[in-house]
Parts: C-alpha cells; sequence; structure tokens
C-alpha cells in the first residue's frame, strides 16, 4: 500500500470514530430527568441523563442527595427515599 492510502485509511477510521462517538453521545441524552430529594427538612433538584431511565433517575437522584445528606449513611438513606418530584426532559 502506498503512503497515500495509509493516510486516506487513517482519516476514514478517524470520521468513523467521530461518528461512533457522537451517536453514544446522543443516546446518553436520550434519557434526561430532573429529580427533586427531600431528607431531614432540605430539599435539594438534581438534572441527569443517562443510557437507560433507571440509570438516568438513580444519577439524578444521587446528586440531589448529596447536598442535603451529610455521610454514607445519610446519604443513603436519602437515596431510598421517594423523589418528591420526577420530570422528564427533551
Amino acid at each position: 500500500m502506498s503512503k497515500g492510502m495509509w493516510v486516506a485509511a487513517g482519516i476514514l477510521l478517524f470520521a468513523a470514530l467521530i461518528i461512533v462517538m457522537t451517536y453514544q453521545m446522543m443516546d446518553l441524552r436520550q434519557n434526561r430527568v430532573e429529580v427533586c430529594m427531600s431528607f431531614n427538612g432540605r430539599t435539594n433538584c438534581s438534572t441527569a441523563s443517562g443510557p437507560t431511565p433507571e440509570d438516568a433517575q438513580r444519577t439524578a437522584t444521587q446528586a440531589a442527595c448529596t447536598l442535603i445528606a451529610s455521610g454514607v449513611t445519610d446519604s443513603q438513606a436519602c437515596e431510598r427515599g421517594e423523589p418528591v418530584s420526577v420530570k422528564w426532559l427533551d
């Protein structure tokens, strides 16, 4: 193979990698949610996205609990609680 063919193959491979990564990033945004949690009299809302609705909601719940619970035990208790609200975003 000539040097030009190797360069062309490299460019095509790079373009394919960019396309695949773009589609994967778009897939992550398909499931966006805002979750509001309440714990010990404090409320916080957080938005997250994920490849599945369950992943998105779990991530948003964990993020919302981060600022209203202190320590591992409180954080886990907060995350097990019922959300005040769950709003699915486009």
